[in-house]
């Protein structure tokens, strides 16, 4: 998909590429409206059939709608949601700490690590209270604030992008999970694969 830099989506101007994966793009974004920086992410329609768009079309307004409703310190805000050429999209709050998978591959101390963790934990509890599964929990999906604090982001995304006659859109990779084990739970309607299921994460330090 060409970039989308220096173009407006409606209220929403886009200042930069923040990046790229399989279904998605994400784009640093000013709000004109309410004059602060957000994110947006948008769905490649080349990255999908026409039939697979409009089935994910008829499921985005009531997922975003879902994702809204979620309030919790730890949890990225999802501040509105729309149609661009028939990509739709995701506005978000922005975050400048980048993400956990960028710490990755470096020890950290015991204490930091819990730090990280334990927050992400506490997000997932309460939104599992609220009857919605993350589904795609992995270290690009945590997002750092300018602080440190993890926000999990992307919950559902792997719920948007499904197809009704099939588990998931082929070859998208989406619901993958990196180095979480039990946290992808993408499956038929009905399916075991929807039904919360224990799970747990552990970490070592030495």
């Amino acid at each position: 998909m060409p970039t989308l830099t220096g173009l407006d989506i409606g209220r929403y101007h886009i200042i930069e590429q923040l990046g790229e994966g399989g279904m998605a793009t994400i784009y640093k974004t000013f709000d004109n409206r309410l004059e602060r920086q957000v994110a947006i992410k948008l769905i490649r329609r080349e990255a999908v059939t026409p039939q697979q768009l409009q089935h994910m079309l008829k499921r985005f307004e009531r997922e975003a709608k879902s994702l809204a409703r979620l309030s919790h310190p730890n949890i990225i805000k999802v501040h509105d949601f729309g149609e661009y050429e028939d990509m739709p999209y995701l506005v978000m709050e922005y975050l400048e700490g980048g993400t956990l998978k960028a710490k990755t591959g470096t020890p950290m101390p015991y204490a930091d690590a819990a730090g990280l963790l334990l927050p992400v934990a506490r997000a997932l509890e309460y939104a599992h209270n609220e009857k919605i599964i993350h589904r795609d929990v992995k270290p690009a999906n945590i997002l750092l604030s300018r602080t440190g604090e993890p926000h999990l982001s992307d919950f559902r995304v792997a719920k948007i992008l499904e197809v009704e006659s099939s588990n998931i859109l082929t070859g998208t990779g989406v619901g993958w999970v990196a180095g979480i084990h039990g946290a992808r739970t993408v499956g038929r309607k009905g399916s075991s694969a929807d039904r919360p299921r224990p799970w747990g994460w552990s970490f070592s330090s030495w």
